[in-house]
């Protein structure tokens, strides 16, 4: 988000070329965050093995934003898309729906990228003017597929109930049938642990 936004403040959202000094900055700041989000993705790992106190090595590591290239004078920027051209990818459902592990087919035609999720179907905003009347705060910790959500946030319990993703299901069955992948696995969630980041 912060490179996002001293780009905008600095160019607008006029696009930059590879000649231009802003255009290396911005790599490098981008280069500069993929390395730290996957540190924190190592630590998280870390920290689960210990709570779980067993042993373990990564499997997959899949980013679903980036910039890379893509050719001569072509860059690919990936925005809630999971390249395929590394092995499996997961395909995230809400944390009141499966997901799943597919292996990536012939994906050349959509650029070997997939979805990365199931994706919203509400706007954080609108969520709790949603779903206040319906559910408790005590409600949301406890999902349909009998999973556990821990989550001090009220406001990000409501962001993101289940009900404001689309069902995972329906993706992936169009990735399927647009021959994308091949299901390997479904997993259903049993504890979510969320926590807000940024100001709140």
């Amino acid at each position: 988000q912060a490179i996002l936004a001293d780009h905008v403040r600095d160019h607008g959202h006029r696009p930059l070329t590879p000649d231009m000094e802003a255009f290396g900055k911005y790599r490098a700041e981008h280069d500069r965050a993929m390395r730290w989000a996957g540190a924190n993705r190592r630590m998280i790992a870390a920290r689960v093995r210990e709570a779980l106190r067993c042993d373990g090595s990564p499997l997959l590591d899949v980013t679903h934003n980036m910039v890379e290239p893509a050719g001569e004078n072509l860059w690919l920027h990936r925005k809630g898309a999971s390249p395929t051209n590394r092995g499996p990818v997961t395909i995230p459902g809400s944390r009141g729906d499966h997901s799943y592990l597919v292996l990536p087919l012939d994906a050349s035609a959509s650029m070997n990228t997939v979805a990365h999720g199931a994706g919203r179907k509400w706007a954080r905003s609108d969520c709790k003017g949603r779903l206040s009347g319906r559910y408790k705060v005590a409600e949301l910790k406890r999902t349909k597929l009998g999973s556990h959500v821990l989550c001090e946030d009220r406001e990000l319990l409501y962001e993101e109930a289940p009900e404001a993703y689309k069902p995972a299901n329906s993706v992936i069955e169009a990735l399927v049938e647009a021959g994308l992948v091949r299901v390997v696995a479904r997993f259903r969630p049993v504890l979510t642990v969320k926590r807000a980041g940024g100001s709140r």
